[in-house]
């Protein structure tokens, strides 16, 4: 058996005997089931990736245990910058409150996007949201999504454009 081989045998094993108790972790430390299964799936995938460098094979449980604990640790740090972001345009809105004439349009017109947004596929939501609302250059944005800058590109362009047609029905 050649080294990916063994990989992958040993990494399905060690999937099947420790997957569900490493998401039930994972959703201890996250409470948002999908994002504890991300984190389980990126530990795994990291694990393969490392196999042949790990010096004791054993020692993978442990390995991938140390992974879903450092994923959700960097999930809560993201969380919590989006929070503060969030809180931070709260502020800014009550620092200045439009009448309640621009409350009831910008509100529905918020409404709108987001609805549109959920129509769009999630690569050119999520490339849309960024650059939006984040205010994201390319570059970070293709790092962030982990595509390309090309891809970035052709995501809003491809994102923006429904969102037109949309506006346009």
């Amino acid at each position: 058996m050649d080294r990916r081989s063994d990989a992958d045998l040993a990494i399905g094993e060690l999937y099947a005997a420790h997957a569900r108790g490493l998401v039930r972790l994972a959703w201890l430390l996250l409470h948002d089931e999908q994002e504890a299964e991300e984190v389980v799936q990126d530990a795994f995938v990291a694990a393969h990736r490392r196999w042949s460098r790990l010096r004791d094979e054993a020692a993978g449980a442990a390995y991938v245990r140390r992974a879903v604990v450092n994923g959700a640790r960097s999930a809560l740090r993201r969380r919590g910058v989006r929070e503060r972001y969030v809180a931070v345009l709260a502020a800014e809105r009550a620092a200045a409150p439009p009448g309640p004439d621009e409350q009831a349009v910008a509100a529905e017109e918020h409404d709108e996007l987001v609805r549109a947004l959920t129509h769009l596929p999630q690569r050119q939501r999520e490339v849309l949201v960024l650059r939006y609302y984040l205010d994201l250059p390319e570059a970070e944005i293709a790092e962030a999504l982990g595509i390309s800058p090309g891809s970035v590109k052709t995501h809003a362009h491809r994102g923006l454009a429904a969102l037109r047609a949309g506006r346009e029905r």
